[in-house]
């Protein structure tokens, strides 16, 4: 069965940190490109970060580049998005994804004084 299941949103001042993680099961996560997207309040989904299989790659929205850094960990199944720098629009709700077409259930992310 896959399984990704995102974790680490909350409430965050602006300009602080969060560190999302998505954990995969079910299939071949070494093998795939794997990305973060969000969708804002009222808004569509849109694209945050991706990664390539083996990390030699990424790629940023460019709402977030220098403030975000997405990474991986193979063996252990892992993905990341640490998140720096904090505004009020990046408030959404995060979702990890993998290329064949999986995703996870998503983790609020809310910055607010």
């Amino acid at each position: 069965q896959v399984q990704l299941v995102e974790s680490g949103g909350g409430l965050v001042q602006p300009g602080g940190s969060l560190r999302l993680s998505c954990a995969a099961s079910g299939f071949t996560f070494s093998s795939q490109l794997m990305s973060w997207y969000r969708q804002p309040p009222g808004k569509g989904r849109e694209f945050v970060a991706q990664i390539t299989s083996n990390s030699e790659t990424t790629h940023y929205a460019d709402s977030v580049k220098g403030r975000f850094t997405i990474s991986r960990d193979n063996p252990k199944n892992m993905m990341y998005l640490q998140m720096s720098d904090l505004k009020p629009e990046d408030t959404a709700v995060y979702y990890c994804t993998a290329w064949a077409g999986y995703w996870g259930q998503g983790t609020q992310v809310t910055v607010s004084s």
